[in-house]
């Protein structure tokens, strides 16, 4: 299993010096992500700052920017990083792309296919000299003089991951990206019931393989050296448990433990506004099955028995005041669970 975590956006000089630690202690990766900061910024100071790690969005909203600029920063951040960049890319809601963005909203799983084939496009004809020539219904490109075309970087094109929720975009997932970012609001029986099916489905109409795609993601982690922090992770949890079931998208990941009255009352405990009161709703019971619950010394096997065999890649937050060797350690004996991933496939 491959160990990520998240960097600081606010904050270029923290995000650098995070990125500088995380190698050291041995992460596989860093991430950042789309929401009050730009995603690429911080992932561009911390690739001078290491050598090793892999430098991922998780996630850049996509539509907003056309799919040449996002092309651009992607080339140069792995170009600058010596190969080792991933772009996470999801679709956001259509409030947010239409009130927050200013973007026209079209139904997207199909405009989001085309947004990564094109991105590919693009990347083959600048490393492989490929005419460009993509002609879809939302994206056109067929313009690329050589004043605007990077020079070839020798590395291969980075991979593509989309967030996916719903079943039509874990199929196309599956089908298209070379890694599946799964929701937090997850527990071990939806993604083996409904999600690990669809992106399989996926994967076998584009006749791909299991070991060249990426699954990460899915299910929350509560931690610490002892039981009394653990309860507080475990209490936060129960937060986000209520705060997503609340909404009726995530109704089926409910209806796969038979608890359909709660995401049904959670939901209209949110119509009336009564936010404060949706943890409450939640037991202990609900709370372990979206998430990996142990002390450090257990919390191995709690993320082998929730993740293992479903997830190839987790994202480990813990916290500040962890001594860096016991980090490390616990890093190490992650990796030791077994995964389906080996290597993406993104050559030619």
């Amino acid at each position: 299993m491959r160990v990520i975590c998240q960097l600081p956006t606010d904050n270029w000089q923290r995000a650098s010096s995070r990125a500088q630690w995380a190698e050291a202690v041995g992460y596989d990766g860093v991430a950042s992500s789309e929401l009050a900061h730009d995603p690429f910024m911080p992932l561009a100071l911390a690739s001078q700052e290491t050598q090793k790690v892999q430098l991922g969005t998780s996630i850049a909203v996509a539509f907003p920017r056309s799919p040449m600029i996002t092309a651009n920063i992607g080339w140069d951040l792995n170009a600058q990083s010596g190969g080792r960049f991933e772009l996470g890319l999801g679709s956001q809601v259509k409030g947010h792309n239409e009130r927050r963005f200013s973007t026209p909203w079209f139904a997207p799983v199909p405009r989001l296919r085309e947004y990564v084939q094109s991105i590919r496009a693009i990347w083959r004809c600048w490393e492989y000299g490929e005419p460009l020539k993509f002609e879809g219904e939302h994206y056109q490109f067929t313009l690329m003089t050589p004043e605007f075309s990077p020079p070839k970087t020798g590395f291969s094109l980075p991979p593509i991951s989309l967030a996916a929720v719903g079943p039509d975009m874990l199929r196309m997932a599956g089908r298209v990206a070379d890694g599946v970012r799964l929701h937090s609001f997850c527990t071990r029986k939806y993604i083996e019931n409904v999600c690990m099916p669809k992106i399989e489905e996926g994967m076998a109409r584009a006749n791909r393989k299991r070991a060249a795609v990426e699954i990460s993601g899915g299910g929350f982690i509560c931690t610490g050296p002892d039981e009394e922090a653990v309860k507080k992770r475990v209490d936060w949890a129960r937060y986000r448990v209520g705060f997503y079931g609340s909404t009726r998208t995530y109704l089926p990941v409910f209806e796969q433990h038979g608890l359909e009255d709660l995401g049904l009352k959670l939901h209209a405990m949110s119509k009336e506004g009564r936010w404060s009161e949706l943890a409450g709703e939640v037991s202990d019971d609900v709370v372990a099955l979206f998430a990996a619950i142990g002390t450090y010394e257990n919390l191995p096997q709690a993320i082998s028995d929730s993740f293992g065999g479903v997830v190839d890649t987790i994202r480990l937050d813990l916290p500040d005041d962890i001594e860096d060797d016991r980090h490390a350690d616990l890093i190490s004996k992650i990796k030791l669970i077994p995964s389906d991933f080996k290597s993406f496939e993104t050559a030619a």
